[in-house]
């Protein structure tokens, strides 16, 4: 008897699912005890956002802070005029535990999506909580190593405008860079992707140099700096300490009329502009009228002007606005989240990666002589070109 052929395999089936945790109690549909906004339909399903702040932490700054980006998640939501969407507010306090009881009260409000929280260890403590019941989170934190699997960070990440920077730099023709960054977790993210960004923009890394952030730590790492014969410096520091750190490389023999000083966005303070020798220098930041325009409509709400991460609270609700379509539950995908398009900001376009860091479109903004920032290289409008 002729053997028969084997059966043809099964066809190949590409899973839909985003990689990442399954959640286990997901939440899928409307219950009896979750919050609800008085002038919806019977059976009409609000969107219910958490927002997890820290308005009772010890720092009298933090908590400030946290007020501030709880008005502007508010002036985001009055001027999406969506009336289905639902703030449910809940306090991160200044622990994990604290954090973690506040996100199990926003899930057993309903919440879908929670904005914040804002530290780095409250976002590990409630990742797991929101990851069971399928709940992205957009966290406030800087800390990358919190991000992905249903967190994504909305900060701001140094990483963005190193890159920004130092491909400017290269696209003028300096091709010999120099660092001086602090010797801190920011330093250590700031020097990392500097060497990155100059190996790929195909030039050469002479030296980087870490400093203790003090007036008297500067002096060796800066010698070292300017011995190793580069033409561009990126200078990881802001506030009064920058002021003194380029004195101290001219005191070297750096001439910044040869050598060009760069800034990562701890340089975006008019204060800076009191040192004639970072004149000329470059650093990259949001694009400034952008962020005028959302302090002016802060300001007409409130009557006071908004600490600069205020904007991340009315982004967040923002682009929750922007999703909010579509079934209760299954609103806020991670595809919906990482459009490689990106969303439009208080501070220029956004995007999240796949794994949860997030991009910002950035201008390129010089130190002008007599005080003052100019604009020489524009934010970008969109993402079109640009790596994922």
């Amino acid at each position: 008897m002729t053997p028969q052929p084997p059966p043809p395999p099964p066809p190949q089936v590409k899973s839909t699912l985003p990689p990442g945790t399954i959640a286990g109690h997901p939440l899928t549909g409307d219950q009896p005890g979750f919050a609800r906004l008085d002038n919806l339909p019977e059976g009409h399903t609000p969107v219910r956002v958490g927002l997890l702040l820290p308005f009772s932490n010890g720092s009298p700054g933090t908590r400030a802070l946290a007020a501030s980006l709880m008005k502007a998640a508010e002036l985001a939501l009055f001027e999406s005029h969506n009336r289905d969407i639902l703030l449910v507010s809940a306090d991160e306090g200044a622990t994990p535990q604290e954090a973690k009881a506040g996100a199990h009260a926003l899930l057993a409000q309903g919440a879908e999506v929670i904005v914040g929280p804002l530290f780095a260890q409250s976002v590990s403590a409630i990742a797991p909580l929101a990851r069971d019941r399928g709940v992205p989170v957009i966290s406030f934190s800087t800390d990358r190593s919190v991000a992905g699997d249903g967190v994504y960070l909305l900060s701001f990440q140094p990483e963005n405008e190193v890159r920004r920077i130092v491909d400017f730099a290269a696209a003028q023709g300096r091709s010999k860079f120099a660092a001086l960054v602090p010797d801190n977790i920011y330093g250590t993210r700031v020097a990392q992707a500097f060497q990155a960004e100059v190996k790929a923009s195909s030039g050469q890394v002479t030296s980087v140099q870490k400093f203790v952030p003090s007036s008297d730590s500067i002096a060796g790492p800066a010698q070292a700096v300017a011995q190793s014969a580069p033409d561009t410096i990126l200078i990881a520091q802001g506030g009064t300490l920058l002021r003194e750190i380029a004195p101290t490389l001219a005191t070297d023999g750096v001439d910044s009329q040869q050598v060009k000083f760069l800034g990562t966005g701890l340089w975006d303070d008019p204060t800076i502009a009191r040192e004639p020798l970072l004149t000329g220098g470059w650093f990259a930041a949001p694009a400034p009228e952008a962020s005028r325009a959302f302090d002016a409509k802060y300001r007409a709400a409130f009557g006071t002007t908004p600490p600069q991460l205020a904007a991340l609270g009315y982004d967040a609700v923002s682009l929750i606005a922007l999703l909010s379509s579509g079934p209760a539950y299954h609103r806020f995908t991670a595809r919906a989240l990482t459009d490689p398009n990106g969303f439009a900001g208080a501070d220029g376009i956004f995007r999240f990666g796949p794994d949860g860091t997030s991009e910002r479109g950035l201008a390129v903004l010089s130190v002008e002589a007599g005080g003052g920032f100019r604009v020489i290289s524009p934010a970008p409008k969109t993402f079109a070109g640009s790596a994922s």
